[in-house]
């Protein structure tokens, strides 16, 4: 009964078959929240956190032939993207962890676990996020819990890998032998077929998100008076009475503490 009670569900689900249409909505909702914070938080002040390579900047103005206030809104969406990166994976581990059986770490030194704790994993969106060290750092702990979960498998999870595997993650690592029985590397399709038990999951909602997508977003009001990348107006009033161009005006608010560059 219990096995066409799930068949039933599973059925009436419009997206995917592994976790609710209502949690898939959630992800996104999640997501677009993200992208919203990320867009809005491009202040002149953040734009300028990490310090702006303006000598790059001109031989991207250059050689590419782009013009000044273009190439600025190209770096700023630069920003935009790496901070969009990490909230990729955190929409990756929300959906996994929705699939039933399975939980979110919420910061508790995993991503994704097994209710039962027969399953750990740390979720990277990319392949090549990871340095040695933070390869060393990562399997050390994926291997100290299945010490003290003996039952437990525990995964470094690629949702972007380059080919598909399951396989016992073992190898030098910074100049130091690493293997464990119960510690392993994954792709994200392998692993979605894994908590899913749906072998093409990862294809079922990369084909569903389109339609998710275009759904949550007529659901909710839109809202025209959210002013977006708010850093290129806002050196752009400074170029007016400073007479400066873009560039250097970026160049001054960066380094005028160099020698000579006060003069700009």
């Amino acid at each position: 009964m219990a096995i066409k009670l799930l068949i039933i569900i599973r059925m009436a689900n419009k997206y995917v078959n592994f976790i609710t249409d209502e949690h898939l909505l959630f992800c996104i909702e999640n997501l677009h929240k993200a992208y919203l914070r990320a867009k809005n938080n491009i202040t002149k002040k953040n734009f300028y956190s990490n310090k702006v390579d303006t000598i790059k900047l001109t031989f991207d103005s250059k050689f590419n032939d782009i013009n000044e206030e273009n190439l600025i809104q190209s770096e700023i969406l630069r920003q935009i993207d790496k901070s969009i990166n990490n909230s990729i994976g955190t929409f990756h581990e929300q959906i996994l962890g929705g699939i039933e059986g399975f939980e979110v770490g919420n910061l508790s030194g995993f991503d994704v676990k097994a209710d039962d704790d027969t399953l750990f994993a740390d979720i990277k969106n990319k392949h090549n996020t990871m340095n040695s060290s933070s390869s060393e750092a990562l399997f050390q702990k994926l291997a100290r819990y299945a010490d003290d979960y003996k039952k437990a498998k525990c995964y470094w999870v690629q949702i972007l890998a380059k080919n598909s595997f399951n396989e016992l993650w073992k190898g030098e690592i910074n100049g130091k032998e690493y293997s464990h029985s119960r510690v392993y590397k994954i792709s994200g399709d392998q692993f979605y077929a894994l908590l899913s038990g749906e072998q093409d999951a990862l294809l079922q909602l990369y084909k569903a998100l389109p339609v998710a997508i275009n759904d949550y977003l007529n659901s909710i009001e839109h809202n025209h008076t959210i002013i977006e990348n708010s850093a290129i107006d806002e050196i752009k009033l400074q170029t007016v009475t400073s007479n400066k161009s873009i560039l250097d005006q970026i160049t001054f608010d960066n380094y005028n503490y160099y020698l000579g560059f006060d003069k700009l």
